[in-house]
């Protein structure tokens, strides 16, 4: 496959402005999720590059708890997420694919979502073949591949299914079934964002106590038939069904799970670290790890 032509592209004029859509490598982050097919901003090429990143690139916080911070610079981000194969969480994930995007030739909108009880999360809304699309490869309990971003769509991934409700205030809500009925995932608006939005919500994730990723790493990986969470040292497989498979894993084995399960590569120094931080907590989770 030759490197995307930007003659072709009509979102390349002009560049990315706040976004520096232009910094990013667009044949490294191809190789890295493994994707060799064509570059058209269609529907099918949409939903074969969401499916590629979801399942090549984990997520995961660990420069949070290793005291680096997130940094949200394009040029950053795939050095971490696409050189050195590590994951991210939602605002590095989806800047990253909304960059890819829009270097195709997509029209993205970049929106925010609740995740209670604050607004921490990033989604995606792509423009293909003439309908809009829920895009986010960035949540915890990832989507695999894109949705209808219309009221009451229903999709089925794997063993997964999602959906999507738009309530008479205006803002949606991503849901998933369980025994009670539906369960939202996250809520939002179509207010839009700017860069410097995503900062502020970012700083709140990654720094205030009251975050859910400063006190624990935590990894997500999701395929069709099972979602596996390591969160502190407490391992989860869980299945689309609802049942699920808890145990607590020394810390040696949580080591081996982030990188032979989450697919994460780590310096050995961060490695070094991350077991005394394992052997210092015993992680107990909920059963329903929502993120974005």
């Amino acid at each position: 496959m030759s490197t995307l032509d930007q003659r072709n592209n009509p979102n390349a004029e002009g560049a990315s402005g706040e976004w520096e859509i232009e910094k990013l490598d667009v044949d490294a982050y191809l190789a890295r999720v493994g994707y060799d097919g064509d570059l058209r901003a269609d529907v099918d090429t949409l939903f074969a590059l969401h499916r590629a990143h979801a399942a090549r690139i984990p997520f995961e916080n660990l420069d949070v708890v290793l005291g680096r911070g997130i940094s949200l610079d394009i040029k950053k981000i795939q050095d971490k997420l696409v050189r050195h194969e590590r994951g991210g969480y939602c605002f590095e994930h989806n800047l990253l694919f909304a960059a890819l995007l829009e270097r195709i030739g997509f029209r993205v909108r970049r929106l925010a979502a609740r995740v209670q009880p604050a607004r921490t999360h990033m989604l995606l809304v792509v423009e293909a073949d003439g309908r809009e699309w829920l895009a986010d490869v960035g949540f915890g309990a990832t989507l695999l591949e894109p949705i209808p971003f219309e009221d009451g769509a229903v999709s089925r991934q794997g063993g997964w299914t999602y959906g999507l409700a738009k309530h008479g205030d205006g803002s949606w809500r991503l849901r998933s079934p369980d025994a009670d009925g539906w369960t939202d995932l996250y809520t939002f608006t179509e207010e839009p964002q700017r860069f410097i939005d995503y900062v502020v919500y970012n700083h709140y994730t990654a720094t205030h106590p009251d975050s859910p990723f400063v006190s624990q790493p935590r990894a997500v990986r999701v395929k069709p038939d099972v979602r596996y969470t390591l969160g502190g040292s407490t391992f989860i497989s869980k299945f689309p069904e609802g049942s699920l498979e808890k145990r607590d894993l020394p810390k040696d084995e949580a080591i081996e799970a982030l990188r032979d399960t989450f697919g994460i590569v780590l310096a050995p120094e961060d490695e070094a670290r991350l077991r005394e931080i394992f052997a210092m907590e015993k992680a107990d989770i909920p059963d329903k790890t929502r993120r974005s």
